[in-house]
């Protein structure tokens, strides 16, 4: 069957104008015209997907018959081929070697590590003091990663590194890949400082890993399962190790980082809720410090996390088909961009009543079994799943439930939004408010 065309293409520049100048307000409506809309990103067709069961089928069922799209294709260069970028049998080969580090007794050893950050950042704080919360959130953020990442000595070296280069790395990055390829060779300041930040993570990342090398110990750190996992006797290379800690790097600072933000925003928000949260967070753990074995008890915290995730995911993810591949009514060439958008899908109202306000309390058990497959993928789906899914959400119940145990976080104006490849907060000012 024809694919319904997407309104407001413009001659020339396609759909691109719209989508930038409306972002989500646009993609969200476009389960109106389709379950498959034909998206013209200047002279790049794609097919956006707008079903839960089609985008089940891209991520999951077919997922096989697809690589990651256009869009990755830019990153490869800066990001080389972690699991993120990668595809075919050398990713799977990858994640098997990966997949231990975060099992969950290792998660429980890392959660120490979530709770001390947390504390340590909190008491910080002074009453009274206005709190940019964006800010200090990707700071913990940094922490986390790069503790649980590098544990020994020179590890710690690489972590401030981490601190001072990773966000130039990821906002250059994404300038980098919707600009064309000829903007990266100018030499303008922003293009100098991706290059450095690069250069200078890359040195001291592969420093550790040689230092490791010639120690070879487990130090309970994401770094050690990397290097001692192996398949058929075969471990990774130096470079394959730097490629996936870029990766984790990248993947597991910024989004957490965003969702720990937008979590304190939408509690602070509501008294309702926070109110909830506190009395939970009491019950559960009183004085003492937050443990992996309370995240099962703390219900109504995790629902909170669940509807951050919902309300705030990434704007949309690309794929490109392997063969032909039918979507429901549409056949695909081989070679076809598809579009997947989280976003669309968390705020389809079919699925989601109300889905611009904040109720956590819609995440009950009946609810969650009753939405269809690929309605909700915060992390993706499919053997594209992000492996840190567990981490993430442990790190943003533990880091919760510690804050909310000493402080209320006011906040002093409405929320700013920054929509780039998702809703970043720009400017969450809140007000640090003594619990006792």
């Amino acid at each position: 069957m024809p694919v319904p065309v997407a309104p407001h293409r413009w001659p020339l520049l396609g759909h691109t104008p719209s989508m930038l100048r409306q972002r989500a307000k646009f993609t969200d409506a476009l389960h109106e015209h389709g379950d498959v809309v034909r998206l013209d990103l200047g002279p790049l067709h794609a097919h956006f997907v707008t079903s839960p069961s089609l985008t089940h089928e891209v991520l999951v069922s077919q997922g096989s018959k697809f690589r990651k799209g256009a869009m990755f294709d830019k990153f490869q260069p800066y990001l080389g081929t972690g699991l993120l970028l990668s595809n075919g049998e050398y990713h799977l080969r990858q994640r098997r070697m990966m997949q231990p580090a975060f099992h969950r007794e290792r998660i429980e050893a890392y959660a120490s590590t979530m709770a001390r950050a947390a504390a340590a950042l909190a008491a910080r704080w002074r009453p009274g003091e206005v709190r940019v919360i964006e800010d200090d959130m990707q700071e913990l953020a940094v922490t986390i990663v790069g503790e649980t990442l590098f544990s020994t000595e020179i590890g710690k070296r690489a972590v401030e590194e981490v601190r001072r280069s990773i966000f130039t790395v990821i906002q250059q990055g994404m300038i980098r890949a919707l600009s064309p390829s000829f903007v990266e060779k100018l030499p303008l300041p922003g293009n100098r400082e991706f290059d450095a930040a690069i250069a200078r993570m890359k040195a001291v990342v592969l420093q550790v890993i040689e230092s490791w090398r010639a120690d070879g110990t487990d130090n309970g750190d994401v770094l050690s399962m990397l290097l001692l996992a192996q398949e058929d006797g075969v471990g990774m290379t130096n470079q394959q190790t730097y490629d996936e800690v870029l990766t984790l790097l990248t993947a597991g600072i910024e989004t957490t980082a965003i969702a720990l933000a937008w979590a304190l925003y939408e509690v602070g928000n509501d008294p309702e809720v926070e109110r909830r949260l506190h009395a939970e967070v009491d019950s559960v753990v009183g004085d003492r410090p937050v443990t992996f074995a309370d995240v099962a008890s703390l219900t109504y915290t995790s629902q909170i996390v669940q509807e951050t995730l919902r309300k705030y995911p990434i704007w949309f993810v690309m794929r490109r088909t392997l063969t032909e591949v039918q979507l429901g009514d549409v056949s695909l060439p081989a070679g076809a961009e598809v579009i997947v958008s989280p976003h669309a899908l968390h705020h389809d109202e079919r699925y989601f009543p109300s889905p611009e306000r904040f109720w956590p309390d819609r995440w009950t058990p009946e609810f969650t079994a009753g939405l269809p497959r690929g309605a909700f993928i915060p992390f993706g789906g499919g053997n594209r799943q992000c492996l840190g899914n567990t981490f993430a959400q442990t790190e943003i119940v533990i880091t919760l439930a510690t804050i909310a145990a000493k402080w209320r976080l006011v906040p002093t104006r409405p929320a700013r939004v920054k929509f780039t490849s998702a809703p970043y907060p720009n400017g969450l000012l809140m007000k640090a408010v003594p619990r006792n």
